[in-house]
C-alpha cells in the first residue's frame, strides 16, 4: 500500500509518532512530508501553500491513502491538489485548538479553530490519542458553531463524532528499560516543556515549601525549553540549588532513559495535556507518577497516583501536591516497594494491530 503522510507542524511528539509509524508498519510504502515546528500561526494557515504549490508534484502521485496531522489545512490543500480529495483520509489529532489554556488577556484564535474543524470534515477517520482530546474537540466545535450567526448546517458535530476513534501514540520498546537502582532521598523528575501551560509555578512552589521545611529530595529538571522561559525556572535554580542534580534538556537519549530508570517520581502540574507522553514514558521506565486529577491523566494514570485538581485555585492545588510529596519524602522506600503502574497497553506491540486495522478499513471504505 502506498501511503502519503503529512505533518504540518512536526513537533517532537509528532515526529516521534510518524517515525515510529513508518518503522513499525514497514510493509507499506510511505511518502512523508513535514514542516518544521516554528511560527505556529503561519504554519497553521500557510502549510497548504507549501504543500500544495512547492510539493504538488509529489502530493499528486498515485497513493492508496492519506494520513495527516490535524495541523494540516486539508480543506485548502485539496483545492491546490484535487487528487488528494480522492484518497481515503485519516486525520490524527495529537491535540486540538479548542482546549488550550489561555493566558490573561489572551483570546482564542477563531481562525485556527475553524481550520482544524474544516480539516476534520475532510477526514474519513478522525484519530484521537485520548478520549479527553476527542471529547474536548467535539465540545469545542459544537460551541463554536453554536456561536455563529447563521447558515450553520445541522448535524456537523454528530458527523464528526461518527468518524472519531481512539488510537493513542504508542511508546517505543526502548521506553520499557530495565529498572535501575534507586536509593537515598526521594528522586523527583520534571520532564515537561518549560512553558506556562505546564504550570511550573505550581510545581516549584510545592518544592519551595518542602525545602523550607527541611524535607530531603533530589531534583531533576529536564525537558525542552524555548526562547521565552517562565521566570520561575531561574528562581527555582537558585532557591533549590542544594536539591538539583540535573538541570536542562538532555540531548542524549541514552542519558535521559537512564535518568528515568533510576528516578522515583515523575510529577506533573499541567493545565494542558492530551495524552501526557512525558509522564507515560517515565512510568514505562519505572517511575511512579504524581499528576493532577484532570485532562488525559484520568485515562492513563490510576486514581491513587492523582492528587486533587484545582486549576482555578493554584494555592489549594499546591497544598494538595505538597501533602502528597511530603509522604513520599518521609518514606521513599515505601514508594520504591509499591507496585509500578502498568502501561504495556500503550506499547507499539499492543497498538500496532490497531493501526494496521485502521489502514485496512480506511482503504476498504469501512
Amino acid at each position: 500500500m502506498r501511503i502519503l503522510l503529512l505533518s504540518a507542524y512536526d513537533a517532537a511528539s509528532h515526529k516521534r509518532w510518524r517515525n515510529a509509524l513508518v518503522a513499525h508498519l514497514d510493509e507499506h510504502q510511505w511518502s512523508v512530508e513535514t514542516m518544521a515546528p516554528r511560527h505556529f500561526a503561519w504554519r497553521s494557515r500557510g502549510n497548504s501553500l507549501h504543500f500544495g504549490l512547492a510539493r504538488r508534484e509529489l502530493l499528486a502521485q498515485p497513493y492508496d491513502a492519506l494520513i495527516t496531522t490535524s495541523m494540516t489545512d486539508l480543506a485548502s490543500l485539496r483545492g491546490f491538489v484535487p487528487e488528494l480529495s480522492r484518497l481515503p483520509t485519516a486525520v490524527y489529532f495529537h491535540e486540538n485548538q479548542f482546549e488550550y489554556p489561555l493566558r490573561s488577556g489572551q483570546r482564542a484564535n477563531l481562525d485556527q479553530q475553524l481550520t482544524s474543524l474544516y480539516t476534520a470534515l475532510c477526514g474519513d477517520r478522525l484519530l484521537f490519542n485520548s478520549a479527553f482530546n476527542r471529547d474536548s474537540f467535539l465540545k469545542g466545535a459544537g460551541l463554536l458553531l453554536a456561536a455563529m450567526p447563521d447558515h450553520v448546517p445541522p448535524g456537523i458535530v454528530n458527523r464528526l463524532r461518527e468518524r472519531a476513534q481512539l488510537l493513542a501514540v504508542p511508546l517505543e520498546a526502548k521506553c520499557y528499560a530495565a529498572r535501575g537502582l534507586c536509593h537515598g532521598p526521594l528522586s523527583i523528575v520534571w520532564n515537561h516543556r518549560w512553558e506556562y501551560d505546564k504550570a511550573p509555578e505550581r510545581f516549584f512552589e510545592a518544592l519551595f515549601q518542602l525545602s523550607e521545611h527541611g524535607y530531603a529530595f533530589d531534583l531533576h529538571v529536564v525537558g525542552q525549553s524555548f526562547r521565552q522561559v517562565p521566570p520561575v525556572f531561574e528562581q527555582a535554580r537558585e532557591r533549590l540549588a542544594s536539591h538539583i542534580r540535573t538541570w536542562g534538556f538532555l540531548a542524549s537519549v541514552e542519558a535521559y532513559r537512564e535518568l528515568l530508570s533510576t528516578a522515583d517520581l515523575v510529577v506533573s502540574t499541567a493545565l494542558h495535556e492530551f495524552q501526557g507522553l512525558a509522564v507515560l514514558e517515565a512510568v514505562a521506565a519505572g517511575c511512579r507518577p504524581l499528576v493532577p486529577d484532570r485532562l488525559a491523566y484520568r485515562e492513563f494514570i490510576p486514581e491513587p497516583w492523582r492528587y486533587g485538581s484545582y486549576p482555578d485555585e493554584p494555592a489549594r492545588e499546591v497544598a494538595a501536591l505538597v501533602e502528597a510529596l511530603r509522604g513520599f519524602c518521609n518514606d521513599p522506600e515505601s514508594l520504591r516497594r509499591s507496585a509500578p503502574v502498568n502501561v504495556e497497553a500503550l506499547s507499539w506491540n499492543a497498538l500496532a494491530p490497531g493501526y494496521r486495522a485502521l489502514l485496512a478499513q480506511l482503504v476498504r471504505g469501512g
